[in-house]
């Protein structure tokens, strides 16, 4: 009995050591190897390099605007999966609405060096900001991030330290652990995790206005996590919940209620707000107000 009772232990022990030891293989699923040119995928980018304060050397392009210029740019970090070349389709539609983005690749995604963590992420993004801030001369008052999935997770810290001037947050969780326990809810996957992301809990110091989208029918990030984190947001825009979508559905992607709602809050940003009264949260198309300081038209 005591002999059976201890393998057991011993497995249990074994599986939890690999699970620690290669989590990050569950974490993140880069495609690694040369990304197609520019050219061929996304017709007027031009291929930049993000420098990282630790010294990596970035991929990415920089796509201005097509026509009609808001004069507002939009820094797009991706998901745990791929490369930037998926994301081409939503460059493009943002630039044909007149906005200037940025696609870029985390370490250890496409031909990028080095390997993806929580604090290497936050860092390629401070890359990804300085380009844009310093090097392209688009001003954080016309700068909005958005972030897809984990990319969520990691706009919302950039926020904290680099305040944007609105933020879209596409699918996105509480923090990692609630995701990893709603998939494998017989582990501890809270006391395992190295990388946490807790994106709401950082929420809570953004002070741009904040628009949640996300698809009812999720399977990767449940629907009630990024209702969740729309509810701590403490500036919160607007909510667009997209009918029937999946994760990577192209709803979720590219589709008609995403692009706009990214442009609605870089046209929202772009106005001068003054502290002062009640913020304006649409709620699906519905105007509302919100208690609490934010903006009001001067």
């Amino acid at each position: 009995m005591f002999r059976v009772v201890g393998v057991a232990v011993t497995v249990i022990v074994v599986i939890l050591a690999l699970l620690w030891a290669f989590q990050r293989q569950l974490v993140y699923f880069p495609t690694q190897g040369a990304v197609p040119p520019a050219a061929t995928v996304l017709p007027g980018a031009r291929e930049v390099v993000l420098e990282t304060d630790d010294g990596l050397s970035l991929n990415a392009w920089y796509l201005p605007a097509e026509h009609a210029d808001r004069g507002m740019g939009v820094l797009v970090a991706n998901g745990n999966a791929g490369d930037r070349s998926a994301r081409a389709p939503l460059a493009e539609a943002l630039s044909a609405r007149g906005l200037t983005v940025l696609l870029f690749d985390y370490r250890g995604y496409g031909e990028n060096p080095g390997s993806p963590s929580e604090q290497g992420l936050a860092r390629d993004a401070r890359a990804a900001y300085r380009f844009l801030v310093e090097e392209v001369g688009i001003g954080p008052e016309r700068l909005v991030y958005f972030g897809e999935s984990l990319g969520a997770a990691v706009v919302t810290e950039l926020a904290t330290e680099r305040p944007p001037a609105g933020l879209v947050l596409r699918s996105p969780f509480v923090d990692l652990a609630s995701v990893g326990h709603s998939h494998y809810p017989f582990l501890p996957v809270r006391a395992l995790l190295r990388d946490r992301y807790p994106l709401a809990e950082q929420l809570a110091a953004v002070s741009a206005p904040v628009t949640v989208v996300y698809g009812s029918e999720d399977s990767v990030v449940p629907a009630e996590q990024s209702r969740a984190v729309a509810k701590a947001a403490p500036t919160l825009h607007d909510v667009v919940e997209v009918a029937g979508a999946d994760h990577n559905d192209h709803a979720l992607l590219v589709g008609k209620q995403l692009i706009d709602a990214v442009v609605t809050i870089t046209d929202h940003a772009s106005r001068p707000w003054t502290e002062g009264g009640p913020a304006p949260i649409l709620i699906t198309g519905e105007v509302r107000a919100r208690e609490g300081p934010s903006w009001t038209r001067p």
